[in-house]
């Protein structure tokens, strides 16, 4: 984790985390945040997706260079 995260993060602590938790919810609804969700999961997906892939161009690219 990032060293200027974390102090911010372990200061919140769980009343804080309670209060961000339910303006989230009072502002984006509760039909809402699984949409949000759902769209973050897939864009993380495909992040994955497409560094895998990047990596694997990259290996077999020095592959046909050592040839």
């Amino acid at each position: 984790m990032n060293l200027y995260v974390y102090p911010l993060i372990s200061q919140i602590g769980w009343s804080g985390l309670i209060v961000i938790l339910v303006a989230i919810l009072l502002l984006f609804g509760g039909k809402k945040i699984p949409e949000l969700m759902r769209g973050t999961g897939r864009g993380i997906k495909e992040f994955k997706k497409g560094l895998k892939e990047g990596l694997d161009d990259e290996d077999s690219g020095k592959k046909e260079k050592k040839d």
